[in-house]
């Protein structure tokens, strides 16, 4: 191993939204094919940077911190010239990659063509395959999650949260949906029901929280960091949300993950991985988005044409298709 001196340098600009954020850490992986003893600099909005706080290698993670006339990209900017990088990976299409030295540089800017944001990544940046979302997680960190689970059933994950309220599944369709599917004849007959979401949706999560026994519940709402939350999806054994960053984060911890679509497009952002599938409203992306009188601002939810039995049916379809057993950890991302 080099020294500190000569070992390469890899500059990561990714998104600002968690699920975006996920979806893009499979272009890091495959860059660190090459470089595995590479120092790494993360550049991302802060609400991201947790989910690269176990990556080997990291050097720093530079906060995005979004400022009036481009001023955080200037600051970027001040902060990385001084380096000279093996490779600069810049996933906002900024002009950050062109303007700093560098032996390699992957840019890539968001398109309006009908595919899913990986093979967008691996089309534009020519990538040898498609780059499957993965996060690294410390043994220590995976401990922790272990003992804070402890032993017991299998888990059932839930995501009834979402950043936009019209991407929300009604809470009592989620406390319906949970009950069955660990009920006798369910997928999960007795699991445990883990409930995520971040501490300032607790009301949004309440009813589920509530349906669910004592004894089988497990209140996970507002943990601390996102890699804690993910070492916990790691150990569960199926995943039911809403299209959220935490359906992303499942699908990387490569469980069974079942994810709930209405005014957001499936086919852009469906959860990514062998083990996953989606199920949406009635209604089309563009039936419920498409019209004059859509309002993006609008919070009610656009739902309520996805049924519980809709929901039921697919996670009994997900479970066939992967198997059907209840041992779903993924240990492939600890170092």
């Amino acid at each position: 191993m080099g020294t500190l001196i000569d070992l390469p340098r890899i500059l990561f600009i990714t998104s600002s939204r968690i699920g975006d954020a996920v979806l893009s850490s499979g272009v890091l992986a495959q860059v660190l094919e090459s470089s595995p003893a590479a120092r790494v600099t993360i550049a991302c909005a802060p609400l991201a940077a947790p989910l690269f706080a176990d990556l080997p290698g990291l050097e720093r993670l530079h906060p995005i911190i979004r400022k009036r006339f481009g001023a955080h990209w200037w600051e970027l900017w001040k902060a990385s010239a001084g380096n000279h990088w093996s490779v600069v990976v810049d996933l906002r299409g900024s002009l950050i990659a062109w303007t700093l030295a560098a032996d390699r540089r992957l840019v890539c800017r968001a398109q309006k063509r009908h595919e899913h944001r990986i093979a967008e990544l691996a089309r534009q940046l020519g990538l040898p395959s498609l780059p499957s979302p993965h996060l690294w997680v410390s043994a220590t960190r995976q401990a922790r999650a272990d003992a804070t689970l402890g032993a017991g059933p299998p888990i059932l994950a839930v995501g009834p949260t979402a950043n936009w309220g019209a991407k929300m599944w009604p809470a009592e369709r989620f406390a319906e949906a949970v009950l069955r599917l660990t009920a006798a004849d369910g997928i999960l007959p007795g699991a445990r029901i883990a409930v995520l979401g971040a501490a300032a949706e607790r009301p949004l999560a309440a009813p589920v929280l509530a349906a669910v026994p004592a004894d089988r519940r497990l209140d996970l709402i507002g943990m601390p960091d996102l890699l804690d939350a993910f070492a916990i999806l790691r150990r569960c054994s199926f995943y039911l949300g809403n299209d959220s960053g935490l359906m992303h984060m499942a699908a990387a911890a490569g469980i069974p993950t079942l994810g709930l679509f209405g005014p957001s497009a499936e086919w852009r952002y469906a959860p990514w991985g062998e083990r996953t599938t989606v199920v949406r409203t009635k209604e089309s992306f563009d039936e419920l988005c498409g019209g004059p009188e859509f309002d993006h601002r609008r919070q009610e939810t656009l739902m309520r044409g996805l049924s519980t039995d809709m929901v039921i049916d697919a996670a009994r379809g997900l479970w066939e298709r992967c198997g059907g057993t209840q041992s779903a950890i993924c240990r492939s991302n600890e170092f």
